[in-house]
């Protein structure tokens, strides 16, 4: 295929990288990419993400549509380098792969790709999944990311998985024989009928078969979901919080201890396999979205723009394709971000990570007030530093080890500190240069 010869020069392996150290500059016409695959063969009893179960799908519209708005979107945000590509939704390894070779394609016509650009696939790990893995590696997925989930049978079921644990771990094994070192998990706790114990046992189960990288994540009762009404009918029961406390700082010494770096609040990663597509996130870097339902923070520079907009694509699959057809894109939603609104990502987001936000890094987005004079002054901040929660040095601002299993209720302080000291006294200043609407624009 003619695409493929062209890929592999830009795209060729997950890049390998000391954790944290990507790019510490903030590039305008740098991005990542996020695809969003709407599809599922079901839905999943606790997930209340936009997904759709189809009775049939059209792959050859589907593909020209995500080709379109990939198209699109890189010509209004006018960017030239694409750092990372991410396929998520709904079960992306429901696509076809051709699918995948197109998206990297039409990004390949329009921009170019970092040097070794991480390119990460989703998979469920049915034996459909499995079967598609060696197709997807020929497309140029360099990367997967395998929603495990549990080990457990009957977890799996009340989650309404639609596979077992010996298919996932059959999917792992062609993962890693694929693309070695280059393959997550993700695994949930905080389970129904979950114990501590069980969980360790899980969890070490896990850890004999997996890659360089995990991904921790305590289940979240979703409104509107089936478990969300059998826990509120009593038909099960989920672990408390101090026990789900106990589970969540016993996976990350038993992930310590083998040699797993925790990088951000539920990520793990040995022999510096993080995700850098993740970091780009938490680095508040430019990310395009394309897909149904799809989210994406840059600057519109073919429109004049000079402030980051947050975007929403159209939800609903037809609709969005329709519009797709109609007008290049389908973007639902546009929100210009204030100044206070893009340092709350960045302090938001950062602070997930372990190494934190550094002097340099605030500074980008920041240059009139520095962390000390924003925080540093504060007495709560003060207080926190005392108890050893934040750090506070030459480094820059961060959480202690202790300090990142509570972030919930640190940002709450941070984050009200940080609008006491940008809040103008004018009312507007804040929510200046907004658009909003049920329906916005670009042509």
């Amino acid at each position: 295929m003619p695409w493929r010869g062209l890929f592999q020069r830009y795209v060729l392996k997950c890049p390998v990288t000391e954790a944290g150290e990507v790019s510490r500059r903030t590039y305008a016409h740098e991005a990542s990419l996020y695809v969003h695959w709407p599809y599922c063969l079901k839905r999943c009893s606790y997930c209340n993400f936009n997904k759709y179960i189809p009775r049939s799908v059209d792959h050859a519209l589907m593909t020209q549509s995500l080709q379109r708005e990939t198209q699109t979107l890189l010509h209004i945000s006018q960017v030239s380098r694409i750092t990372s590509v991410f396929f998520g939704g709904g079960t992306p390894s429901l696509a076809q792969p051709f699918t995948i070779a197109a998206v990297l394609e039409t990004v390949l016509k329009h921009a170019q790709f970092s040097a070794n650009a991480e390119v990460t696939l989703e998979v469920n790990p049915t034996p459909g999944g499995k079967a598609r893995l060696r197709d997807f590696v020929a497309a140029g997925v360099n990367r997967f990311s395998i929603g495990m989930q549990s080990l457990n049978d009957s977890s799996l079921r009340l989650l309404g998985r639609d596979h077992s644990p010996k298919e996932a771990l059959q999917t792992l094994s062609e993962a890693r024989t694929l693309c070695p070192g280059r393959v997550s998990v993700d695994v949930m706790f905080g389970l129904p009928d979950q114990s501590e114990d069980s969980w360790q046992s899980e969890l070490e189960e896990v850890l004999s078969v997996c890659d360089d990288h995990v991904s921790l994540y305590q289940l979240t009762l979703e409104r509107g979901t089936h478990l969300f009404k059998q826990v509120q009918l009593g038909e099960v029961h989920v672990p408390g919080d101090d026990v789900t406390a106990t589970m969540y700082k016993t996976a990350r010494n038993i992930l310590k201890n083998l040699g797993f770096l925790q990088y951000e609040v539920s990520n793990f990663a040995r022999n510096n396999a993080v995700s850098t597509h993740n970091i780009g996130y938490w680095k508040a870097q430019q990310y395009i979205g394309v897909g149904p339902g799809a989210h994406g923070h840059f600057v519109p520079h073919s429109l004049q723009g000079v402030l980051r907009e947050a975007r929403t694509q159209t939800l609903e699959p037809d609709i969005w394709i329709r519009e797709v057809q109609q007008h290049g894109h389908a973007t639902r939603r546009r929100l210009q971000l204030s100044h206070l609104e893009l340092l709350e990502e960045v302090l938001v987001m950062g602070l997930r990570m372990n190494e934190g936000i550094s002097h340099l890094h605030w500074a980008e987005f920041s240059p009139e007030a520095n962390l000390q004079q924003v925080f540093g002054v504060s007495e709560d901040f003060q207080q926190m530093q005392q108890r050893g929660h934040l750090i506070l040095d030459d480094g820059g601002l961060r959480c202690s080890w202790e300090g990142l299993a509570l972030m919930d209720s640190i940002l709450p302080m941070l984050l009200l500190r940080l609008e006491m000291f940008f809040k103008k006294p004018a009312a507007s200043a804040a929510t200046a240069g907004r658009t909003h609407g049920q329906r916005e624009r670009d042509d």
